[in-house]
């Protein structure tokens, strides 16, 4: 058993989280108001200062007439008000590079194309929902050379040695092999850290050298850290020594991610399994996070917690995905899955089999699962969960449907003009 189909594909909707930015919403409705100082607690803007006022635009007008601009005004706008008109003279108390966004009416009149002439950069119909706020502040920076856009993928293990650090790396490498998504992996277990054998790497310098550097780490300072594995692929090793205690801060790792975004697509943080203050928040901070577990009670308990947990904690993302490793091992009493996923009240994302030939040999030669057997099903299986953290599908089968229709087209007709079969 592999993917489990029951549950739903997820769309990719990555929203990248949004710099240090002062925003103000000036609403009409209650509701509104009530829907923005929600999204003001939602991750992706913990580094913008939202503040929401009542009154509409023409208390943004009143208000700027005595105090700057923030870098974003969001407007909604009333019924029987000349929207047009309001946007003039708000212009003319406007600072220069102010972003506006314009919350309208589900029958609001006003053209596009005149409100773009007025300066607005985004326009959202209503009734507005906590992600449209979301949504649209933080894509009003995405574009930008100067934000972060990269996917933060968090893997952490439900119980120590479930196999989360191997299912992170082979993931991470599918990742980048199959997807051809630039692609890093961060090893964030500074002390017992296993990235390095598993991809036969050796360097000098990784995540140590960033968390404990005195300035900020620029791209450049991150680049010369990057150990390369591949063509997509890079590592920021952990030095996996014993030489001095890892006591971190809440935010040790913040600017680390945000200069990694910059360059990366995707950045795989293998997670290790302890709960302090940084992990927590690297968990509740990822765009998706992905749990892995074995078939028993301790892990199962473990699994509903953090779930719990990294649901409350981020209400306007999906869930947290998991699965089962080492499934079917000879001699041990486990959960069914059904039963697992009956606690957990959610299908895991796919179940492996415990193999231990196929795991040691791949360990020991410091090769992924893929290298050692292609064609295993395990290999198909790190594919699958990568396309599912990602919310991309595999570039061959991409390439095949794209090509279908003119290859349609080539094939000879048959003498009753049907088409002949493929």
């Amino acid at each position: 058993m592999t993917e489990q189909q029951d549950e739903p594909q997820h769309t990719n909707d990555h929203i990248a989280p949004a710099p240090r930015i002062s925003v103000q919403a000036f609403c009409a409705s209650v509701a509104t108001a009530t829907t923005a100082r929600a999204a003001a607690d939602d991750r992706r803007l913990a580094k913008a200062h939202l503040s929401v006022h009542m009154g509409g635009i023409a208390a943004a007008i009143d208000a700027y007439h005595k105090a700057p601009t923030p870098n974003v005004i969001m407007l909604e706008t009333e019924p029987d008000t000349d929207l047009l008109a309001a946007l003039d003279e708000l212009a003319t108390v406007c600072d220069p590079g102010t972003r506006v966004v314009v919350l309208g009416a589900p029958g609001e009149t006003a053209p596009y194309r005149e409100l773009v002439r007025r300066g607005v950069n985004d326009y959202v119909v209503g009734p507005v929902k906590v992600l449209d706020v979301v949504r649209s502040i933080c894509g009003l920076f995405s574009s930008s050379e100067a934000v972060s856009v990269g996917r933060l993928i968090a893997v952490a293990g439900a119980k120590g040695g479930v196999g989360a650090s191997t299912i992170a790396h082979n993931v991470a490498w599918t990742i980048a092999r199959d997807l051809g998504l630039d692609s890093v992996v961060v090893d964030l277990d500074l002390a017992f850290g296993t990235a390095g054998l598993d991809y036969n790497q050796d360097p000098v310098q990784g995540i140590a050298n960033a968390v404990f550097s005195p300035e900020r780490p620029d791209s450049a300072f991150m680049e010369r850290l990057l150990a390369k594995c591949g063509d997509h692929l890079s590592l920021l090793a952990a030095p996996a020594t014993l030489d001095q205690v890892y006591d971190f801060g809440a935010e040790a790792f913040d600017a680390i991610f945000d200069t990694m975004r910059m360059t990366m697509s995707c950045i795989v943080l293998d997670v290790p399994h302890q709960w302090t203050a940084w992990t927590k928040r690297v968990l509740v901070g990822a765009d998706d996070i992905l749990i892995v577990a074995e078939p028993d009670l301790a892990n199962m308990r473990n699994t509903k917690n953090m779930m719990n947990l990294l649901k409350a904690a981020r209400p306007n993302d999906r869930p947290p995905l998991y699965c089962l490793n080492q499934v079917g091992m000879s001699k041990r009493p486990e959960i069914e899955v059904k039963d697992f996923a009956k606690t957990i009240e959610s299908q895991p994302i796919a179940t492996i089999p415990f193999d231990c030939r196929l795991f040691g040999e791949a360990a020991n030669n410091g090769q992924m699962i893929a290298e050692v057997c292609a064609r295993h099903r395990t290999t198909k299986t790190f594919l699958q969960i990568a396309q599912r953290l990602t919310g991309r599908p595999d570039l061959a089968e991409a390439r095949e449907s794209f090509l279908s229709p003119i290859l349609k087209k080539l094939q000879p007709r048959r003498s009753d003009g049907r088409r002949a079969a493929g």
